[in-house]
């Protein structure tokens, strides 16, 4: 099944899979949550071409303004940062990776030429290319890289890292060996390591000045990327310009990014992002929203917009379960919230009908995905059961507060779970706030529950520190020796065939112990302008095709505008 398809201006177009999130993501280094109908039509994911079934040839120059989910108000000094999918978006244009994602999820050299392991997975060595330079001008040196590792693991000296330090733990030492090759020597076998130099697109590679700058570092960028940043106002834009040196080209050995400069501009309700596209205020958004899709959908059947969308390695959707405090510390209230959701309704009335409800963290095509994994259906007799059961056990009614992001399509669906509960003799108090007040609830556990949109696809060790005891972005406070067990398997394990045992077994654990309520995979959705092409087209070196996914963004280095 081919999850992505586009739909455009021209006689290609294919089916939809649009998709939506109804929570907001907590991906900070951190987060931020379908198996789409099967279509027709390019997919769109050929390096350096327009990515779009079309004959028109790249042009150079031209403006592209691009409207996003929300604001990062916290800046992009990336050892430290809190990075949603928006701040991910403007990092990803700013900054390289030593390794990027390709269409079969392989993480392959970028930044770096090779990356390569010892027999054991122990110890890896990573030559970098010759020639890259940053921004200011100053060259890519293994030094520089060493410096950018030891702040992501809390071990560089001005850099103070919240939540990657747990995520680089099995990092003992990086060396540098010669001006362009550094190694790494891990406590622990870690076949999934090239994954974790590309993590999501969080840990670019930043420039030694805005490492060692202890004041600025979050505003004054300096990146090996395709652009460079010009301007930044915190809640209305980013503007970016043309890096000249960028390192980069495309199929026919034309020097990228094409265009001269990309503004990012947050629209936090989703009607008005859209309202901007059509109306060309912008020439592109992302979204994850139903309604949005179906409007994008509308617009690129009229000839109007251009629409890409993609529902591969998706994340999923789903209700955070704070289990260290009342009510979910308690086994019985977890399987009483999960028996009166009715997520089939939740899908027909927020979703309209679009994505399939979701059976866990790993989503279809992924490793560790099971179609059923045992999560409880929906069942209103047996949730008063376990609703009754509860108060006899604590003596207390069964209520909770649910803390969303205060939008229009979150608030209905935390209205429409309110009543369901209800139903059952659950009460649900509904808690709206701004997407960083509830990140920063996340982090610091003062939630019971929370909209949540996490877990995209690529390698499941990325997921290791959400669920590990201890870990400082285990949100959930889940304290599962068996979770622990298998996350380390998983980890250590080079077998694909046993590492799939391992996370379907993982996912079984989640279903049972009820740590979260799955809803839907997500299914990203981008709109352009009928003159913008090459969109989702990150080429990369040496050819292949660039990775489907959009949960954590995309490359703008390869998108232009027709003249």
């Amino acid at each position: 099944m081919n999850t992505h398809s586009q739909r455009a201006d021209h006689g290609g177009a294919a089916a939809t899979n649009p998709g939506r999130w109804w929570l907001a993501p907590a991906l900070l280094v951190l987060t931020a949550m379908l198996a789409a109908a099967c279509g027709g039509g390019d997919d769109g994911s050929s390096g350096g071409s327009t990515g779009e079934g079309e004959d028109a040839s790249p042009v150079s120059g031209g403006e592209l303004v691009y409207g996003l989910e929300a604001a990062n108000s916290g800046g992009w000094c990336l050892p430290e940062a809190q990075l949603a999918i928006s701040g991910i978006m403007v990092a990803k244009q700013i900054y390289d990776t030593l390794t990027i994602p390709n269409a079969e999820a392989e993480f392959v050299p970028f930044l770096a030429e090779s990356v390569e392991p010892n027999e054991d997975h122990t110890v890896w060595t990573i030559k970098l290319r010759d020639g890259v330079v940053f921004h200011d001008g100053s060259p890519l040196t293994a030094e520089v890289v060493k410096n950018n590792i030891d702040a992501w693991r809390g071990e560089y000296p001005g850099r103070t890292t919240l939540l990657l330090r747990f995520a680089y733990s099995p990092v003992q030492a990086v060396e540098v060996v010669d001006d362009l090759t550094l190694t790494v020597t891990t406590s622990l076998p870690w076949p999934s390591f090239p994954s974790y130099l590309y993590y999501q697109g969080r840990v670019g590679i930043m420039g030694q000045a805005q490492l060692d700058d202890p004041d600025g570092c979050d505003e004054n960028l300096i990146g090996t990327g395709p652009f460079e940043k010009q301007e930044w106002v915190q809640n209305d834009h980013f503007t970016a310009v043309r890096n000249a040196e960028y390192w980069l080209t495309d199929d026919e050995g034309t020097q990228l990014p094409y265009l001269d400069q990309v503004e990012f501009r947050p629209y936090p309700e989703t009607d008005s992002r859209v309202n901007a596209l059509l109306t060309g205020g912008i020439q592109a958004m992302h979204t994850s929203s139903a309604s949005s899709a179906e409007a994008l959908e509308a617009a690129a059947d009229a000839g109007e917009v251009k629409l890409y969308e993609s529902g591969e390695y998706p994340e999923v959707s789903y209700g955070l379960l704070n289990t260290s405090v009342p009510p979910f510390d308690n086994p019985t209230a977890r399987q009483a919230a999960a028996a009166a959701v009715d997520r089939e309704e939740l899908q027909t009335i927020i979703n309209l009908g679009r994505y399939p409800t979701a059976s866990g963290p790993f989503g279809p095509g992924e490793m560790g995905y099971l179609e059923d994994t045992g999560f409880p259906e929906h069942d209103p007799d047996l949730a008063r059961e376990l609703v009754a059961q509860y108060q006899e056990e604590t003596g207390e009614e069964l209520e909770f507060t649910f803390t969303v992001q205060n939008t229009t399509e979150v608030m209905a669906t935390a209205q429409l779970i309110k009543e369901q509960a209800a139903d059952v003799g659950v009460t649900v108090n509904i808690e709206p706030v701004e997407q960083a007040t509830l990140i920063t609830k996340a982090i610091a556990g003062d939630f019971q529950a929370l909209s949540f949109r996490n877990h995209a696809g690529g390698d499941p060790d990325n997921q290791y520190i959400w669920w590990y005891e201890g870990s400082p972005t285990n949100f959930g406070r889940i304290a599962d020796p068996e979770v622990n067990r298998l996350l380390d398997e998983g980890r250590a394990e080079s077998d694909p065939a046993r590492r799939t045992e391992i996370y379907e077994e993982l996912n079984r654990r989640f279903a049972s112990e009820v740590y979260d309520i799955w809803l839907n995979w997500t299914v990203w959705s981008i709109g352009t302008a009928t003159d913008v092409y090459g969109i989702i087209d990150t080429p990369l070196p040496g050819g292949g095709e660039a990775f489907p996914g959009l949960a954590d963004g995309h490359s703008l280095a390869g998108t232009w505008i027709s003249q």
